[in-house]
C-alpha cells in the first residue's frame, strides 16, 4: 500500500470519528434542551424525559437541528423567546463538545 492510500485511509478514519463525535454531541445537546424545555413547562420528571426523548426523535426523523429548534420554539411560546433558545442550544452543544472531548 502507498503512503497516498495510507493518507487516503487515514482522513476517512478521522472523518467518520469526526461525524460520529458531532453526532453524539447533538445528540447530548437535544436530550438537554428537551429537559430543559419540559422544565420550563412545568412538566414532571417522567413527563420532561418523555419530551427530550420525542425531540431526539424528532432529530433524527427531520430536518436536525432547524425542526428541534422550530418544536421548541413551538413548544414554549411566551416562556422564551428565539434568541434565548437558540443560546441555550449553543451553549448545552459547547458543553457537549467539551465533555467528548474529556474536558
Amino acid at each position: 500500500m502507498s503512503s497516498f492510500d495510507d493518507r487516503q485511509k487515514g482522513f476517512e478514519s478521522k472523518f467518520a470519528h469526526d461525524a460520529e463525535l458531532a453526532f453524539r454531541a447533538e445528540a447530548r445537546r437535544n436530550r438537554r434542551l428537551g429537559l430543559w424545555a419540559a422544565g420550563l413547562m412545568g412538566r414532571s420528571a417522567p413527563e420532561a424525559g418523555q419530551y427530550a426523548d420525542a425531540l431526539l426523535a424528532t432529530a433524527l426523523s427531520e430536518n436536525g437541528s432547524g425542526r428541534v429548534f422550530e418544536r421548541v420554539s413551538a413548544d414554549l411560546q411566551g416562556q422564551a423567546d428565539p434568541q434565548m433558545i437558540r443560546a441555550k442550544m449553543e451553549s448545552l452543544l459547547a458543553e457537549a463538545w467539551q465533555e467528548l472531548r474529556g474536558g
